[in-house]
Parts: structure tokens; C-alpha cells; sequence
């Protein structure tokens, strides 16, 4: 069976869209905690040579997890991002903001939140009077008046790392499936007096993390928005979007043209001024030159190879 966090999203794993955006806000080492089938993670990203692997023996919550990570961790004097591997929409924008509040706040631990407008399943944010945290209340203790808090808890953590791991050491499984969860170590935290700060920073689509085959063709979608609006925004022509989709690999170079019903998956580049389909078909690793024209309904399947086209040329073939 795939472990979930390898199930692709527009082309690329889950895992992947979480590591860049650590990676882009500075973080040096990334410790990935891995249980069933850690050897088929491992093996996908064997390339990365920032990334420390955890092995959760038994499956007994997201502390748990994190308390895998103490004997790596218990000496670092700074800040623990702490994200979940099958959120694939997470935005380095995000990341940043929570790390600005974090920081300006002096706080213990800093949590990114989201508003929904339909927050069922999430865990919702309790504040006082004056706008400060309280915990987190899981959806099924919510009160009827709880129950319509629209400010949930999407799972976004910055803790102080020497807090973080008294607090883990102190975390008991009361709950009925006898396991350790992270929202706990939050109520230890406060309960000590230290201050924790929640900031409204998550989008609501990347408040999604992927626990279905529906939730991860939804994630496709948003993702496959995301790459062509930032083509579009490099100059790039997708004359219907709706019927085009775009491999998060994929490279296209400004004033190229690409008409409905076009398929690109895998590395592939596209040079500049060029004109796709419509009704082509890319997959593989391939080339294509500058001013290159892929003729209507060119279907491409390669593994490996240089360049197509010429400069200056109307067709590939």
C-alpha cells in the first residue's frame, strides 16, 4: 500500500509541498517522522540531504510522535516548526507570518490558525474576553455555543523547543484511544503559565490536510490553480484553464501559448513564444525549444530526452 504522504498531488507527493515550504522559510534540518512503510518515504526522497528520519514504532498520536524527535532535538536551544506531512496545500507566506508573530510575541508557543465557514471536525480556538488563547476544544467536546467558533486549529505549531519537550514529558493519553496528542501539550504549556499566541494566518484551502481519495482530488484542484495562475502571472498564455492541466514540474517559458485540452506531466520544458495543442499530450522528460509549435493533438511519451524543435522553427516535427 502508498503511504499517504506519497500519494501525488498535480505531480509531485504530498511530503514534497511540505518540505519546500520548511525549506523556504530557513529551516536546516527537517525531521520527518515515519511509521508503517518508511522505507518506500525514505526511498522517494533518498536525494534530500536535510531531512532526518524518525521511526514511530508504535501509532500512538501526534506527541508521540513528536516525542520520537527528543533524542535529535533535546539539546536545540530555538524554535521547533511542528506541520503534519499530508497538508500539501501549506504556503510559505503562511510559515512566515506564523514565524514574525512567534518572534514579536516572545511567546512559548505560537499557533497558525484558520477561519472556516464550516468548521466542522476541526478542533476550535478558545479565547477569552481580551482576545487571548485559552486551548484548543476538540470538535466532539465542543459545547452547542463552541460548536460555532469559527476559528479552528489546522495543526500549524511554533514552539520553543525547550518548553515544547518539558510539556511532552508531562502529556498523559486521556482519551478513549489511549493516545498522546499535540493539543495537550498546549493545555500543559498554558496551564504553566507560559505565554501561547494563536494568529489568523491559514487560508481556508490550506487549512486542508488529505485523509481521502476525495480530499486529495480536491487538493489537486486547488494545487492545479495555484500552477497556472503563477504561470499566467510569468507571462504564460493558458487559453482555457479548465480544460488544461499542468504537471508542478513543468516549465514553460513566457509568451507561450497553450491551447485547451492539453496534458503536461513530468519535467517537461517549454521554451518561450511557442504554441502547445490544442489536444496535445506531454509526459516524460523532454525539451522543447524556443518558438517551438507542438501540432494539434500531439501526444508525447518519453523518458528522457534532450531537446525537440529548433530555434526559430514552426514544429517540432
Amino acid at each position: 500500500m502508498l503511504p499517504k504522504v506519497l500519494h501525488e498531488v498535480c505531480g509531485r507527493p504530498m511530503l514534497a509541498y511540505v518540505l519546500d515550504a520548511c525549506r523556504e522559510i530557513g529551516a536546516r534540518k527537517i525531521h520527518v517522522v515515519v511509521g508503517h512503510n518508511a522505507e518506500k518515504v525514505k526511498e522517494a526522497f533518498a536525494d534530500a540531504d536535510d531531512i532526518v528520519w524518525v521511526e514511530q514504532t508504535s501509532q500512538k498520536g501526534t506527541a508521540d510522535a513528536v516525542l520520537c524527535c527528543k533524542e535529535y532535538l533535546r539539546d536545540f536551544k530555538g524554535q521547533t516548526l511542528v506541520i503534519c506531512g499530508d497538508m500539501p496545500l501549506v504556503q510559505k507566506e503562511t510559515l512566515e507570518t506564523l514565524v514574525s508573530k512567534h518572534e514579536s510575541g516572545r511567546s512559548a508557543v505560537t499557533l497558525a490558525t484558520a477561519v472556516l465557514d464550516n468548521p466542522a471536525g476541526y478542533g476550535r480556538i478558545n479565547r477569552d474576553a481580551y482576545g487571548n488563547i485559552q486551548g484548543i476544544i476538540e470538535h466532539c467536546d465542543c459545547s452547542a455555543e463552541q460548536l460555532t467558533i469559527k476559528e479552528v486549529n489546522p495543526s500549524y505549531y511554533l514552539f520553543d523547543n525547550e518548553i515544547l519537550f518539558e510539556a511532552l514529558d508531562k502529556v498523559e493519553p486521556n482519551n478513549v484511544k489511549n493516545e498522546y496528542y499535540i493539543t495537550d501539550v498546549l493545555a500543559i504549556i498554558i496551564a504553566a503559565g507560559h505565554k501561547v499566541t494563536a494568529v489568523t494566518a491559514v487560508e481556508p484551502e490550506a487549512a486542508m490536510g488529505v485523509n481521502n481519495r476525495f480530499e486529495l482530488s480536491r487538493a489537486g484542484r486547488i494545487m492545479q490553480q495555484r500552477i497556472q495562475r503563477q504561470l499566467m502571472e510569468n507571462g504564460v498564455t493558458i487559453v482555457d484553464p479548465d480544460t488544461t492541466w499542468v504537471d508542478a514540474r513543468a516549465q514553460i517559458g513566457q509568451d507561450t501559448v497553450i491551447e485547451p485540452f492539453t496534458y503536461i506531466h513530468g519535467e517537461v520544458k517549454i521554451g518561450q513564444g511557442c504554441r502547445v495543442g490544442p489536444f496535445a499530450y506531454l509526459t516524460g522528460k523532454m525539451v522543447f525549444e524556443d518558438r517551438c509549435h507542438v501540432e494539434p493533438g500531439t501526444g508525447i511519451s518519453l523518458g528522457n530526452i534532450d531537446k525537440i524543435g529548433k530555434e526559430g522553427g514552426s514544429e517540432c516535427f
